[in-house]
């Protein structure tokens, strides 16, 4: 058996490739590629889906020369995706009908809201685990087949296949029209708890059901590459917040993490029974191994917090590096009475509320760009509060500690922040790269590299842990205050 599985995190701005080492977990070689963001028009945004699979098979090609390794090293490989974001091409070509529509994409918000006139925003949660939303799948798609002129009837007539990045990315490799129970449960058209395709949601949402890719456990072979990786086992995917949740090592009810990225995921294993959400949350898949019953978990979705240190770096100029923000916040001893709530495409979790839009309240003269920088920090801090006592509201369980990953996880100043804000422990692993490693995990269960979840809980390590070290809660109110006046922005 070889030594080395692969992952491939296909994220929203860049696809990676790592190589892990079966016996210690360690990384052994990585790379790293972006690709061009698309905005049309305001509030949407697209992406080029042949780039996204060209920037995954140079990574691919990268990784393996780094390690001086070959196709014939790996055991297999598995793959993890950002999950919303939305492809439609012809099964025959392979060729993409329209470029991707992405989760933070806005445009199905008319759709969305003529859903939603007949039942309200919970119409589907019932069944499917989510609120109407522009986040999820299915009105992207719905919106496709309603712009392009002849699609529908190539939809339905099995032409044309619809899938989001992981389905794209197993076509294209293996040529399986595939995805996984993860995946396929932020969709809004898989039954949560039948774990196939709903009917009533397919044809509610106006999506044709000979289009769909078939659902699969997330551990399990999946295919066989062909081409330049011919011979490769791909036998594993989950979306990207699944498999941080499995590279946590969040197996047991109540194991709770968040990744910190474009924007911020806070997922709650709850077990083999999905626990429907009355405080904002989406009940979900967390994983399934192949021939086992499904996980579900709680999660409160965030869509902006690394975006907002980009947006502080590329629209204001405040800073010319992400990474100079944390000496910038840590320059000044608290935010000087400035919040920012940035709903740059509304609110998500636990809010969900597509009519709220950015805002910067507490404003007066004595505030300068440190504390504009603290407070920018602290938004992501603030959303992962609320989201946290949504999780407890729903699940009953309170959280004694959250493990973190993602690429402000390296900012020391906000992890405190956060530990402060949430009154718990902040946990950081050795390995920080948490959504490969699931994908990878997932990979290596599916082809017996692991004999199961035990082992690899043995393979996890703790790195960093932050303590709190004052009380928020007078700031947390201030916060609240700013939430309430950035919604109804929108008419």
């Amino acid at each position: 058996m070889s030594r080395y599985i692969a992952a491939v995190d296909q994220g929203t701005t860049s696809s990676r490739c790592l190589i892990f080492d079966v016996t210690t977990g360690g990384l052994v070689a990585g790379a790293q590629q972006e690709f061009t963001q698309h905005f049309p028009k305001p509030g949407w945004v697209e992406h080029d889906a042949v780039e996204i699979i060209d920037s995954v098979t140079a990574v691919m090609r990268k990784a393996l020369a780094e390690a001086s390794l070959t196709v014939a090293d790996i055991a297999a490989l598995g793959i993890t995706n950002q999950r919303e974001t939305t492809v439609l091409w012809d099964r025959r070509t392979g060729e993409p009908v329209h470029r991707a529509i992405v989760w933070q994409d806005t445009r199905t918000e008319p759709l969305v809201t003529r859903l939603a006139a007949d039942g309200g925003q919970d119409r589907f949660r019932d069944r499917c685990g989510l609120p109407l939303a522009t986040y999820f799948s299915g009105p992207k798609a719905r919106w496709i087949l309603d712009n392009v002129p002849g699609l529908r009837q190539r939809a339905e007539a099995g032409e044309i296949c619809f899938g989001t990045v992981d389905s794209w990315l197993i076509y294209r490799l293996t040529g399986e029209h595939l995805t996984d129970v993860t995946n396929a449960s932020r969709t809004m058209l898989m039954n949560l708890r039948t774990l196939q395709w709903d009917p009533e949601l397919c044809e509610a949402v106006g999506v044709p059901m000979e289009m769909l890719p078939e659902i699969r456990p997330s551990s399990q072979v999946y295919g066989t590459a062909t081409g330049e990786f011919a011979g490769l086992t791909v036998a594993g995917a989950l979306g990207d917040q699944h498999a941080a949740l499995f590279g946590q090592g969040c197996y047991d009810v109540g194991d709770a993490k968040n990744t910190y990225g474009t924007g911020s995921f806070l997922l709650l294993n709850t077990g083999t029974e999905p626990v429907d959400s009355n405080a904002g949350l989406l009940t979900t898949v967390a994983y399934q191994l192949d021939g086992q019953p499904v996980n579900y978990a709680l999660e409160g979705s965030i869509a902006i917090t690394g975006a907002l240190v980009q947006w502080l770096r590329d629209n204001l100029g405040i800073i010319s590096d992400a990474a100079e923000i944390e000496e910038l916040a840590g320059g000044v001893d608290d935010n000087g009475g400035c919040y920012f709530v940035p709903a740059f495409s509304g609110l998500y979790a636990p809010h969900w509320r597509s009519d709220a839009r950015g805002i910067i309240a507490g404003l007066t003269r004595y505030v300068n760009k440190g504390h504009l920088a603290r407070a920018v920090l602290e938004a992501t801090a603030w959303q992962t509060r609320e989201v946290a006592e949504a999780m407890e509201t729903d699940s009953g369980v309170r959280l004694t500690g959250l493990k973190v990953d993602g690429g402000m996880t390296a900012n020391d100043l906000l992890m405190q922040i956060q530990a402060d804000v949430l009154g718990i422990p902040v946990i950081r692993p050795k390995i920080a790269e948490t959504t490969a490693l699931g994908a990878a995990y997932a990979a290596g269960l599916a082809v017996g590299v692991w004999s199961d979840v035990d082992e690899l809980r043995r393979l996890w390590e703790e790195d960093r842990r932050w303590a709190p070290s004052r009380s928020r809660d007078d700031d947390y109110t201030q916060w609240l205050k700013a939430v309430e006046k950035s919604k109804g922005w929108l008419d």
